[in-house]
């Protein structure tokens, strides 16, 4: 990105809840360039949210930190950049909310270490049957809920290496699990993965996982990958975890393969329509662990210290002209 270096003309609006430490690190990156900060203090305010900014500073704006509502955004007349606090920039990226000439970096690289964890977490809990406990101390009712699985020597399918499926393979293969990678591009190695392959080769991998773990991007290719068809390749032993999109998961194939005892479970954090409606079958799934979308988000402190990280370093570059990270546009 080639920004024009000239500075006494610029804006920096920065909408991440900071407190007085990192606001002094943006306003040392941004040396020259005014910055103005509108949300409270990192205990007042959530990143969760979307970004609120005085109208009298939308239009004087060339750059803003935080996910402003993309329906206001032709309201930031003279944007040049936008930082958002979110891995994912689907809504921005869409035709018509924001012009050519705008960048738009994520925080993609600071939700590995949280939304891998939350994974594992639910990947340990579907094994050991722990979903039927809790709602058997729920009931007050002593129960043995019969046999377990084990992660030692279990395969695990990893579609979607980038950040998040990086961090799971490293934290599967400390578990005692082989991993097996799937991305566009095999010939790459990543952290934690034992074997790569292209998506492919998707079919006749499925019939081996005894976990299958999506940290995938919403993209055109990646929709509704794990369909009826594939969910049918599974053994009945199967754990499926989605950490990534929603719409990698035809949910209701999901629901209809737990139902029939196709697979033994599932632990989702994510959903094609969010929230997940109070009607939908998945609801009623005993071996469906469902969590809001709540694996990445601000829950983790070092999360919330990384997408600052990120930030301020694409501030520097911003007002030295040099390239930014985590670019998606």
């Amino acid at each position: 990105m080639d920004m024009d270096v000239r500075t006494n003309d610029k804006l920096i609006v920065n909408c991440i809840p900071i407190g007085d430490k990192d606001r002094q690190r943006f306003m040392d990156a941004a040396g020259d360039v005014r910055i103005e900060f509108c949300a409270q203090p990192e205990s007042e305010d959530s990143i969760n949210g979307k970004a609120e900014i005085p109208e009298a500073l939308r239009g004087c704006a060339t750059a803003v930190l935080g996910n402003i509502d993309p329906a206001t955004v032709n309201q930031f007349t003279n944007l040049e950049w936008l930082q958002t606090w979110s891995a994912g920039v689907d809504a921005y990226l869409k035709p018509g909310v924001l012009s050519e000439h705008v960048s738009v970096t994520s925080s993609t690289g600071a939700y590995g270490q949280a939304v891998s964890e939350h994974m594992i977490a639910m990947m340990w809990t579907i094994m050991k049957n722990l979903t039927f406990y809790i709602r058997n101390q729920s009931a007050s009712r002593w129960q043995d809920e019969g046999t377990v699985l084990t992660p030692q020597g279990a395969y695990v399918l990893v579609v979607g290496t980038g950040d998040i499926g990086s961090h799971f393979a490293c934290l599967a293969k400390g578990a005692g699990m082989h991993t097996i990678g799937v991305r566009r591009n095999a010939a790459k190695s990543v952290d934690g993965i034992d074997e790569m392959h292209g998506f492919d080769e998707l079919d006749e991998l499925l019939p081996q996982a005894d976990v299958v773990a999506l940290a995938l991007p919403s993209a055109a290719d990646t929709y509704h990958l794990i369909d009826e068809r594939r969910l049918s390749l599974l053994k009945k032993s199967a754990i499926i975890l989605n950490g990534g999109r929603g719409d990698a998961i035809d949910d209701d194939a999901l629901a209809e393969a737990l139902k029939s005892n196709s697979i033994r479970g599932a632990g989702i954090d994510v959903f094609e329509v969010e929230p997940l409606p109070a009607s939908h079958r998945l609801w009623e799934e005993p071996r469906c662990l469902i969590t809001p979308h709540i694996a990445g988000g601000e829950h983790l402190a070092s999360t919330v210290a990384r997408i600052i990280d990120i930030a301020v370093e694409n501030v520097r570059r911003y007002v030295n002209g040099e390239p930014l990270l985590e670019r998606a546009h």
